[in-house]
């Protein structure tokens, strides 16, 4: 076997939160590109449906957009379900899905603080909950939970984003020690800052893009391609050896 055929997805059935735009589609292509299967999801059906019918006309992969609610247990149940009656199985789960609420400790509600951590951390759980026990059974799986740079450093006006990156973290070591005696392995990747439609406020702010920049030491925001590479290596069998680990793509920020 090459050691290029250890990243192919061939068979492979994935499914993506959150995989209509951003980086979740970023990922869902290179899913498609390496010739998987792919189920993306949204909140909104028209959005997944969309974006899937432009990764199959882009890679002739099948790709199915599906809504998904991933604060909601019975949606995320049904998108499980639809996805191993429409593609036959389920191999590998992204766990992208995601909001960023700015605020800081004196602002911050309650609402607010439950949308994000009931969101990007409860809602990580809940779909990796449900997909498990059919992950355990076939005795393969991967998930990749989406963590973030603020998984380990801080910045101001984050509270509840880096509390609930801060808890994939934990979230994904504990599940990587759950599942390892079913094959199955669980793994972060923690974007540092990428032009994606959460970072929009920093794109339209000069003056603070200018010294946001000055903590990446290659200088630049990274573009959503330059994660296709490490989320497709967390989901081969090119990384059949990594468990419980994060994986940081930050153009160096968390080297400071």
């Amino acid at each position: 076997m090459s050691v290029l055929d250890l990243f192919r997805l061939d068979g492979r059935i994935a499914l993506v939160t959150g995989g209509n735009r951003g980086i979740g589609r970023s990922i869902s292509e290179a899913f498609a590109e390496a010739g998987a299967s792919v189920v993306l999801t949204s909140r909104d059906a028209g959005r997944a449906e969309q974006a899937a019918g432009e990764i199959t006309s882009q890679t002739g992969a099948r790709c199915l957009g599906l809504p998904l609610d991933v604060r909601n247990q019975a949606s995320v149940e049904e998108v499980i379900a639809r996805t191993r009656e429409g593609l036959g199985g389920i191999h590998i789960l992204v766990n992208n899905a995601g909001i960023n609420i700015r605020q800081d400790i004196l602002e911050v509600s309650d609402e607010n603080w439950e949308a994000v951590l009931d969101t990007n951390l409860a809602g990580a759980m809940r779909c990796a909950r449900a997909v498990s026990p059919h992950l355990k059974e076939q005795r393969w799986g991967r998930i990749i939970n989406i963590g973030s740079i603020l998984s380990t450093v801080a910045i101001a006006a984050r509270i509840a984003y880096a509390a609930s990156k801060h808890g994939i973290l934990g979230l994904t070591r504990v599940m990587a020690l759950d599942l390892a005696p079913h094959n199955v392995t669980v793994n972060a990747l923690c974007p540092g800052v990428f032009k994606t439609e959460i970072n929009r406020p920093i794109l339209g702010d000069p003056e603070y893009l200018k010294e946001f920049l000055k903590k990446i030491p290659l200088g630049r925001m990274g573009d959503t391609p330059e994660l296709k590479g490490a989320a497709l290596f967390l989901a081969s069998e090119a990384s059949s050896y990594v468990t419980g680990s994060a994986l940081y793509v930050d153009g160096g920020w968390t080297t400071q």
